[in-house]
Formats: C-alpha cells, structure tokens, sequence
C-alpha cells in the first residue's frame, strides 16, 4: 500500500511549534517582535494611565486657581505641585516678578516676557508628555517590515527543503510556509496596536497643549490687568 502524505494538524501548526520548528533567523525575528509588542502595551498602558491622571489633576488644579484669592499664596502652596498646569503658573509667576521687581515697569515688555515664558514653559511640559511615544511611531513603521522579512526569510527556506527533498507535498510544504507566514501576524500583531495608540495618544496630548494654552491666556489675562492698575 502506498504511504500518503501527513497532513499537518493543528498542533504542528501551534504558534509554539511554529516558533520552535523556525529556522534560527526566523526565530530571532519573531522574538523581537514579540518583545516589541510587548514594549509597545508596556508604552500604551503607562501613558494612557499617566494621561489620564494628568488631565484629571490639572482639571483640579485650574478650578482651585480661579477661585483662590491670593496669587503668591497659591503660589506656595498647590502651585508646587508636579503638574503641567502648575509648571506653567509657576513659569508666569516666576517671569512676573522678575519683570515687575525694578522700580519701573515696561508693560509691554512683560506682557511680551510672560507670553513667552509660559509658551516655553507648554512646549517643556508637552514634550515631556510625549516621552517614548516616537517609540510606538517606530515600532508601527518598521515591525511590519521586519515581520515580511522574516516571511521571505522563512518562505526561501521552505523552497530549499522542498528541492533537497524533491517533496512538493502538503506535509512538507505547509509547516514551512505557515512558519513564515506567522512571522507576519507577529509583525502587525506589535504594528497595528501601536499605530492605533499612537494616535490616540498623541491626540490626547494634543488636548492638554490646548487646555495648558487656555489656561496661560487666562493667567497672562490677569497678569495683564494687574499692570494696568
């Protein structure tokens, strides 16, 4: 009786044996892209956590501003805090009384330099913010790249077992083949999760820049009363 091919069943097609039966080179592709991915959720669920606190702190900050009465009393205290929203009250009022401390004042020039101190002031806090996030832009940019390498890798290796053993069959070509092709899924397994958090993370950035904007007119508004006085 003639012996029919084996096909491959599920097992042999397992990730863990497809990773394990990979050649060395396929193999350290999909390791990297494994620890991509999970640099890439180590990224997501640390910013989002840390955006999400921000917004909600400066939330609170910003209404305990408006409604204190005294400037430089506020200053000592919850203006110390370590938040976007205080870094930019404390660059104005820092800029204020650098300006407003000779005997006589230029009050153009120090709307000018408070402008300017708070704006540099948004721009340290926004690019402290978007910390690692070039992170999640490289890895959704190259780790699709390195997945196709990985499959041609693994796709010109299959061809060379098929013609060593002059074995065209399902049995053989299959496990190759599928080896390669998971190197792929691994790939837009660590790209389209970081390509999705990196906009949506960028975009709530984007919504604190705008917020810390309104606030520094806000604050630079009052500023701007008190040298009329």
């Amino acid at each position: 009786m003639t012996n029919l091919p084996i096909a491959p069943t599920a097992s042999l097609l397992s990730p863990v044996t497809l990773f394990l039966q990979a050649d060395l080179v396929v193999k350290a592709v999909m390791i990297g892209l494994l620890l991509a991915s999970i640099w890439t959720w180590a990224i997501i669920l640390g910013h989002g956590l840390k955006l999400k606190r921000v917004r909600r702190q400066s939330e609170a900050f910003e209404r305990e501003f408006w409604k204190a009465d005294d400037i430089d009393k506020f200053y000592d205290g919850p203006g110390k805090a370590d938040l976007p929203a205080a870094k930019v009250f404390s660059a104005g009022v820092t800029e204020w009384r650098r300006s407003t401390s000779g005997d006589t004042v230029d009050r153009e020039g120090t709307r000018a330099r408070l402008a300017t101190a708070m704006s540099a002031a948004i721009g340290a806090e926004v690019d402290r913010l978007s910390d690692r996030l070039s992170i999640l832009a490289t890895i959704g940019s190259v780790a699709p790249f390195v997945g196709l390498f990985g499959t041609v890798w693994g796709i010109m290796k299959s061809f060379t077992d098929i013609a060593a053993q002059q074995n065209t069959s399902l049995g053989v070509v299959a496990p190759g083949i599928a080896e390669a092709l998971f190197a792929t899924a691994l790939g837009l397994f660590a790209a389209i999760p970081a390509v999705i958090a990196y906009n949506r993370l960028s975009h709530g950035i984007d919504r604190i820049e705008a917020r810390l904007g309104r606030f520094a007119d806000g604050f630079h508004g009052t500023l701007s009363r008190e040298l009329e006085l």
